[in-house]
């Protein structure tokens, strides 16, 4: 049994750094440019990999050069990719404008992630998925994954509002604040039965609302470089630490010095702790 299954985008992220990113119809010159791998789902896999759990990602990527160079930065991470479909679409592109304050611009090409379709999820604790998949692969897996007992997270993002059914099949949202009033406030989402919403707050840490209270989560002192993957680390952190046995607010705590690490460093898959570096800062160094 796994403890983490991922079912998402895996993406090449195309990373351009500039001092300010552009308005609409301007042209900015840039300093710098990378390809890393990337997409919400490959991010979360990883996350949860480097946070010590056995985790297996189910997606699809393009049968081209980027595929296959996706594949190997999951396996290379111990993540199984027995459920990856290679399909004869391209594998999807992330364009990435970074500001020298850190803050970042995307436009997300899908292409295969739409070939996902939540089909054939393992055995697992917790499953995770995001919006760069479709809604009907994310209603898929998180039914099969209520029938074996397993619990689901969903990190709403990119934002858009969603079904009350598929809403109804999630345990733990993870929306930062523009996404949990896109799906009608945190009470609406308790009501639909979530166990809990955690509403991310970027600097200023996380809240965590459910039936009994709010509680909120500190944010760590960093100096950021890139935030490009923070909110992924954080999500799949949290997994990670909940299918190894964490109460929920400490494994928040976990997840929210994953995703301040991850700030300080460049890229997103690059910029993912592992769980030693993300145990010191809890230590306090």
């Amino acid at each position: 049994m796994f403890d983490v299954v991922v079912v998402g985008s895996a993406n090449l992220d195309l990373v351009a750094t500039v001092d300010r990113l552009p308005g609409a119809g301007e042209t900015v010159p840039g300093h710098s440019y990378a390809e890393y791998p990337g997409g919400k789902g490959l991010n979360q896999a990883v996350a949860a990999a480097r946070g010590g759990a056995v985790t297996a990602f189910v997606g699809a990527v393009g049968d081209d050069v980027a595929g296959a160079g996706l594949l190997d930065v999951m396996r290379a991470d111990g993540i199984d990719t027995t459920a990856v479909a290679v399909v004869g679409a391209p594998t999807g592109r992330a364009m990435i404008g970074v500001g020298a304050n850190a803050e970042n611009s995307i436009i997300v090409i899908a292409g295969a992630n739409d070939a996902v379709t939540g089909d054939g999820l393992p055995a697992c604790r917790v499953v995770l998925s995001q919006l760069e998949v479709p809604v009907a692969a994310i209603r898929s897996a998180f039914t099969a994954a209520r029938s074996m007992g397993a619990t689901t997270v969903l990190n709403p993002a990119p934002a858009k509002p969603l079904p009350d059914d598929v809403l109804a099949l999630c345990d733990v949202l993870t929306p930062n604040e523009h996404e949990v009033e896109l799906l009608g406030g945190v009470d609406r989402l308790l009501s639909l039965g979530a166990r809990a919403v955690v509403v991310t707050l970027g600097a200023r840490g996380a809240a965590l609302h459910t039936a009994g209270g709010d509680v909120a989560i500190a944010p760590f002192a960093v100096t950021p470089v890139d935030t490009t993957g923070a909110g992924d680390t954080f999500s799949g952190t949290l997994c990670a630490r909940l299918a190894l046995g964490e109460e929920l607010t400490t494994a928040l705590r976990a997840a929210s010095a994953a995703g301040a690490l991850c700030t300080t460093r460049a890229g997103a898959v690059p910029s993912i702790p592992y769980r030693i570096e993300v145990d010191a800062l809890l230590a306090g160094g």
